[in-house]
């Protein structure tokens, strides 16, 4: 079965259920030709894992191209240094689940790879379950210039249990974050979320609020938290290479009340913050900004 019971309920709310059929004949356990073509030209990704306590977390790692590479057609090999103070390497020192988004933010085409991870010989290795295309919509353009130069060291990760003003103002400005979830009797799943800045809401130091758009009505996202809260978050500053890791609990509002509010929503959801780790240097890459995406929703 393509789909667990948690995305077929939200298919069957949403009424989408035969367009999801259809979309999900798309997705395969291998790595096509194609695929493993457009990821070894790949110079970041996104990662999602599951620590001991069971809570989610979204990680990027950078590299040149050819960072990531098939092994086979039902494995990847990431070289990729992973920042101090992620739980990324933790959570991947015995096998469990693990989550691949690689966008290209020219073409706005992106790949989703779902399985199991590990780390061993200082690379991760993700066995594929899943893979397949996502939607192409609210991906801004940008375009990778290089790399920054490492900031001075006293600059490290630091951790909290509530957002700080600067926090808040990072959240507050995004154009683009990415957000992990996991069904534990199935696997994780990262996605991309995108919209003009403003479009997330910080409702206090612990809760934000974000629209969910019209999509590829797979609701791989929407089905994982159906069943399971947990949830990763990831916000990249694009300019400064700071970088925001949320991990906490989700809930969807269905309400149209609530949807009114967020322009062009279809549902809303709400995080519930339990921990943030901010990196100043998190996202080593230069990003030039070029322009947003034509589906991003008028104010």
């Amino acid at each position: 079965m393509k789909f667990h019971s948690g995305e077929i309920a939200v298919q069957e709310r949403a009424g989408v259920r035969d367009i999801a059929n259809d979309v999900g004949e798309g997705i395969v356990e291998h790595l096509p030709p194609g695929v493993i073509q457009f990821l070894e030209r790949r110079q970041m990704a996104v990662i999602g894992t599951i620590d001991s306590r069971g809570r989610v977390w979204a990680s990027v790692v950078t590299g040149d191209p050819g960072f990531i590479e098939a092994v086979d057609d039902r494995t990847l090999r990431i070289a990729a240094q992973v920042s101090p103070g992620d739980p990324l390497v933790g959570n991947l020192t015995t096998e469990g689940h693990v989550a691949l988004f690689a966008p290209d933010f020219v073409s706005s085409r992106r790949v989703r790879v779902n399985g199991r991870g590990v780390i061993k010989d200082g690379a991760i290795f993700i066995t594929t379950d899943e893979v397949y295309g996502n939607c192409r919509r609210y991906l801004q353009e940008r375009i990778f210039a290089g790399t920054r130069r490492t900031r001075a060291p006293e600059q490290a990760a630091s951790a909290g249990s509530a957002l700080t003003a600067s926090q808040q103002e990072q959240i507050s400005r995004a154009d683009t974050f990415f957000i992990a979830t996991d069904k534990p009797e199935r696997g994780a799943d990262v996605s991309h979320k995108g919209g003009n800045p403003g479009f997330v809401r910080v409702l206090d130091a612990h809760l934000i609020a974000f629209p969910d758009y019209n999509g590829n009505s797979m609701f791989n996202t929407l089905g994982n938290l159906t069943d399971n809260p947990r949830a990763g978050l990831l916000f990249i500053d694009f300019d400064s290479g700071a970088t925001l890791q949320l991990t906490g609990r989700a809930s969807i509002d269905w309400s149209p009340e609530r949807v009114r509010t967020f322009a062009g929503a279809e549902r809303v959801i709400d995080f519930a913050l339990e921990q943030v780790i901010d990196n100043p240097t998190g996202f080593p890459l230069i990003a030039k900004f070029r322009q947003f995406s034509r589906n991003n929703p008028k104010d």
